[in-house]
């Protein structure tokens, strides 16, 4: 996501959430290409009925994710605070539960997601690498 953590946080709302809005995008599209390899919809319609379902939601959790962490930055006047991100990240989570249908599915969602966007926001913040040569 070359540019998202360039800036402060809580500024510029909008091309932050466009960012995430495209990674949740291409997400969806690369899942729904496993999907529809896997499963092998009856016809081509089928197919791209899957594809676009599964891209609209992504998406969606990534416009959801970008706005919720960047306008609770700004409301919370703390914008380098984790805390932003697991409430992006809960957000995101409640929604793909309400997508679901299911309060077990959003609640998993909101915990999972929650914590793996401040843990990613902790790890940019103290330089934290999961690959690459190591440190010598």
């Amino acid at each position: 996501m070359a540019g998202y953590w360039d800036g402060p946080e809580g500024e510029d709302c909008a091309r932050r959430t466009w960012l995430t809005t495209r990674v949740g995008a291409a997400a969806g599209l690369v899942g729904t290409a496993y999907r529809i390899i896997l499963l092998q919809p009856s016809s081509a319609l089928a197919a791209l009925q899957m594809a676009a379902a599964d891209s609209v939601t992504m998406a969606t959790l990534g416009a959801v994710f970008g706005v919720t962490t960047c306008l609770s930055a700004q409301v919370r006047e703390k914008p380098e605070d984790p805390l932003n991100y697991f409430i992006g990240g809960c957000a995101t989570g409640a929604v793909l539960g309400a997508r679901a249908h299911s309060y077990m599915t959003g609640t998993m969602a909101c915990l999972g997601f929650g914590i793996t966007a401040a843990l990613m926001k902790i790890g940019n913040k103290e330089g934290w690498r999961l690959a690459g040569p190591p440190k010598l």
